[in-house]
């Protein structure tokens, strides 16, 4: 079945032509092979999967659990369903096909993607994100990483449900969203701080305007009134490119209610901290930290690194934000949660540091911290 496949893909790919059952059909009478109606299917569908689709990927993505495709060469297909990264039976006829797979991706995303440029990073219709890396680069085979975008947004009792968060602590991040406080979600890669910040999106006001700034739209508030900005890479001339500095600094003039940056990666923080300062309230967005703690050093490291001083940084910081909310993932099992609620306070040396104000345990249990008192006075009252 696979010469026979091969035969037919490559007089389809001589026409142009979309892998049709029909076609297919007509494909194997020109190589005078007859087969049943079952037949004609699967290598229907195995052939629109390769030419058009995911290939051998393709029931991986068609997965409502699947969150991350990972392909480590021809032979190592991973995925992440939610409970940790699971090695899959999928594999590649060779490197040939995995390569020709990874280009075609990276095409339809409009990126290039050869030995002159051995890697990519593109958003593919529909949402999902493209990461590939060819060999020599990749000594083992091409690497692609695939991250899929959650068709929905979780709501704040399914997070309940699935431990991500104990019901004491989404009354709290409710109260983020009511009282417009200005927050950022920490974390680690993966560790589900894109489905937080939606789930808690969707808890704002029907009448607010939430204007979204992203690198790569992911995502998915349930809201009535939501305005979407995304960044673009230059093209293959280098031209074209829109940054999330240039899209933040837009969507201040589209009159928004609350102003999201997807991620917080680069000189956008300049930009997101003076609008914070002048009147934007109930701000948010997500930031890469191993720990809360982190996040001042963090920002800081953006930020000067966009110009600003040491010292400008924190005065601002000290204004624009209130609250951190951290989340991890626990080494056993995979499982995404939120681990505590921090405070952002600026101390006697004019620095801004990070006040832990509540803490919960993998078991569900909420642990009270120094800043526990003025949490909940921030948290009642507008």
């Amino acid at each position: 079945m696979t010469r026979l496949a091969d035969v037919v893909r490559d007089r389809l790919a001589g026409t142009g032509d979309e892998p049709t059952a029909g076609r297919v059909a007509a494909a194997l009478r020109a190589e005078e092979r007859l087969l049943g109606d079952r037949e004609v299917l699967t290598l229907a569908d195995e052939l629109r999967a390769d030419l058009v689709g995911a290939g051998p990927l393709e029931p991986l993505l068609r997965s409502p659990d699947v969150t991350d495709v990972l392909v480590n060469g021809p032979d190592e297909v991973w995925v992440d369903a939610g409970r940790g990264l699971v090695r899959t039976a999928v594999r590649f006829p060779d490197e040939t096909a995995l390569r020709r797979l990874a280009q075609r991706l990276t095409a339809a995303a409009g990126r290039r993607l050869d030995d002159a440029s051995p890697y990519a990073d593109a958003r593919l219709p529909g949402g999902v994100r493209l990461h590939a890396v060819l060999p020599p680069i990749a000594p083992n085979g091409t690497c692609l990483s695939l991250r899929l975008p959650r068709r929905r947004a979780f709501t704040l009792d399914e997070l309940i449900g699935s431990g991500t968060v104990p019901a004491e602590g989404a009354a709290l991040l409710a109260a983020l969203i009511e009282t417009r406080a200005a927050f950022l979600i920490s974390g680690g890669t993966g560790t589900g701080k894109t489905t937080l910040l939606s789930c808690l999106l969707g808890l704002a006001d029907p009448g607010e305007r939430l204007l979204l700034v992203e690198d790569s739209a992911e995502l998915r508030p349930d809201h009535p009134h939501v305005v979407r900005l995304e960044a673009r890479p230059p093209n293959m001339e280098g031209a074209g490119g829109v940054t999330l500095n240039d899209l933040v600094r837009q969507a201040l003039r589209m009159r928004p209610d609350r102003l999201v940056v997807g991620e917080v990666r680069s000189h956008e923080v300049v930009v997101l901290l003076q609008a914070l300062n002048t009147g934007h309230e109930g701000g948010c967005g997500t930031l890469h930290a191993n720990t809360a703690a982190d996040v001042p050093a963090r920002l800081e490291a953006l930020a000067c690194a966009a110009g600003l001083s040491r010292e400008a940084v924190h005065s601002q910081l000290a204004a624009a934000l209130d609250i951190v909310v951290h989340l991890v993932r626990d080494p056993s099992g995979g499982r995404r949660r939120v681990a505590e609620i921090c405070l952002l306070r600026r101390a006697a040396d004019g620095f801004v540091g990070v006040v832990p104000a509540v803490s919960f345990t993998p078991e569900g249990q909420t642990v009270a911290a120094s800043g526990a008192a003025d949490l909940k006075a921030r948290l009642e009252s507008p």
